[in-house]
Parts: C-alpha cells; sequence; structure tokens
C-alpha cells in the first residue's frame, strides 16, 4: 500500500489549522488505497499555533510536529517537513485553508498518470491584489531565471514522488528555493485545476520585504544569468562611453570653439558610477551567500519534535 505525506508550514494558524487538518483526514477516508501521515512544522508562530499541533499530535497517532527555535521562513519549513516524510508521495499545501485538501486526489491521480511532480493551478485566486502582483512578478523570474516552462503554473499547493522530495533534500545551503529544487529535479512537471478559496481569517504573513527576498532568493541560489545581465550591461555601458567620448573628440576637432560641457561629464560620472556600484553589490551577494553557506550556517533549527520516534 502506498503512503501520502503531507507537510504543513504553519505560522499563525491555531484557528485554521484544525480545519484543515479535518479536511484531509475526511478526504482520505475515501482514498483507502492509501496509507497517510501529516507533518505540522510550526515556524516560530507568535501565536498558540504551537500548542494547536500538541493537542492535534496528541488525538491523532498519524500527526507529527517540528517546532523551528526561530522563524526561517516558509521554504526553510517546507524542507524540514520534505525531510522528516517518508511518503511514496509528498503533498505540500498551506495551513491557512485556502489551499483545498479535499482535492488532493486530482494531483494524486496526476502523480499516477507517470508525472513527476504536479501543481495545482487557479482559475480565480482569492488574493489581495498585492499578493497577486507578487505572484505574476514571482512567474516572470522564475520563468527568466530558472528556466521554467511557460505554460506551468506554480503554487504553494503541490504534490511530488519521493525520488523528487530525495532529490530536494539533498540540497543543504542556507537559502532554499522550493521551485529551484524541483526543476532542478525533473521536468516531468504537470498542473490540475482545483479551486481556491477565501482566507478564513487573518492576512498573509508576505510583506512587500518578505516577497521581494524571496524573488532575490530564488535567481541568486539557481542560477548566474543576473552575473551574464550584469556582464552585458557593463559591456554595454562600456560602449556606450566609448562612443560619447569619441563623438565628443569628433566635435571638439570639428568646432574647436564648442566649450566641453561640465554637466554631460558629472552624468557621465554617475552613470557608470551608479552601474558600476550596481553591478559590485550583486557580485557581493554572491559571494555573502558562498560565505554564509560555507560556514554551514543552517537552513532551520529545531527546538522540538513531537509524536515523532528518535
Amino acid at each position: 500500500m502506498k503512503k501520502i505525506s503531507f507537510v504543513i508550514p504553519c505560522y499563525r494558524s491555531e484557528h485554521t489549522l484544525p480545519h484543515v487538518i479535518a479536511e484531509i483526514d475526511g478526504k482520505m477516508k475515501t482514498m483507502e488505497q492509501y496509507q497517510y501521515d501529516i507533518f505540522l512544522v510550526n515556524d516560530c508562530s507568535p501565536d498558540g499555533t504551537l500548542e494547536t499541533i500538541r493537542g492535534l499530535c496528541a488525538s491523532h497517532d498519524n500527526i507529527r510536529g517540528i517546532d523551528f527555535a526561530k522563524n526561517f521562513g516558509q521554504h526553510a519549513a517546507l524542507m524540514a517537513g520534505l525531510r522528516h516524510s517518508d511518503g511514496d508521495y509528498v503533498v505540500c499545501l498551506d495551513d491557512d485553508g485556502q489551499t483545498p485538501a479535499d482535492q488532493v486526489d486530482r494531483l494524486i491521480d496526476k502523480l499516477e498518470e507517470g508525472y513527476d511532480a504536479v501543481y495545482a493551478r487557479y482559475d480565480h485566486k482569492q488574493h489581495s491584489a498585492f499578493r497577486n502582483l507578487g505572484s505574476k512578478v514571482n512567474e516572470r523570474m522564475t520563468r527568466s531565471m530558472l528556466g521554467k516552462p511557460a505554460e506551468l503554473y506554480i503554487s504553494s499547493y503541490f504534490a511530488a514522488k519521493r525520488f523528487v522530495v530525495e532529490d530536494m533534500v539533498r540540497y543543504e545551503n542556507s537559502f532554499p528555493y522550493i521551485i529551484g529544487l524541483v526543476l532542478r529535479a525533473t521536468r516531468n512537471i504537470a498542473n490540475v485545476p482545483v479551486d481556491h478559496r477565501e482566507r478564513e481569517e487573518g492576512a498573509s504573513g508576505y510583506t512587500f520585504k518578505k516577497l521581494f527576498a524571496l524573488w532575490f532568493n530564488g535567481f541568486t541560489a539557481f542560477s548566474v544569468k543576473p552575473l551574464r545581465i550584469a556582464t552585458a550591461l557593463g559591456g554595454i555601458s562600456a560602449g556606450a562611453g566609448f562612443l560619447y567620448g569619441f563623438y565628443t573628440v569628433v566635435k571638439r576637432l570639428i568646432n574647436p570653439a564648442v566649450p566641453m560641457g561640465f554637466s554631460s561629464l558629472m552624468s557621465a560620472l554617475v552613470f557608470f558610477g551608479g552601474m558600476i556600484m550596481l553591478m559590485l553589490g550583486l557580485i557581493g551577494e554572491y559571494i555573502g551567500r558562498i560565505y554564509i553557506s560555507l560556514n554551514n550556517s543552517p537552513q532551520y533549527v529545531i527546538r522540538e519534535k513531537i509524536n515523532m520516534e528518535e
């Protein structure tokens, strides 16, 4: 009998999490051909999420709890759950009830057809305009920087086969990015349509700062294209500077009375100086990440494991 492991990152979900678990339990009763367990990863939530997880673990033998020592982010929480899971199929979903757990059979059926990973596709997302904009920017970034197929829709609700998960958890550097790890393992990925619900309560924990950090992490952790873009921009800027200098010399030779412009000189200096600083900052970001990784900075630190045998 095959087994499904559910991985749920938890943050400010003390009230919504029991509903999600109940929905999973109800759905899995209709899928008796599968065993299942659930991994709840508390990302140092400031509310009563940890106590909710303790209660769920106490009342369910197949629910495991993981408590982080500090907030490491959603992708680190997913990595912790993936690393402890042992199911033939692993399903990742949100803790707020927006991702319909009662439609997990659509993802599993697609895996059974032969796909290695399956992402839920939402025709109508019940997010704020800011989150929808963030999703569009993230989609553009993954397509251009990570080589994501244009027709593939990426969401937080997805399922993957065991061998894909095993390859993903081999990544031990400090800056995990889940879709980058999936794309690194396989391109045999499909979409299935599912519903997207309104949030039961609260608001998304993703601020602009966190979204920007996530995007930046995505293309610096799994792509060198930004460095190549910086190289191309440097070449273009150098060429433009050379052409402008040649134009200035020729203009001076043709008409010696033409005054040399201080403002144009300063504009050129500011422009090229800004380009140089931008490129140095980008290179420094890569070097900084290498330095942090060499220092073995952890993806996450677990304070406690609940209902899990050592």
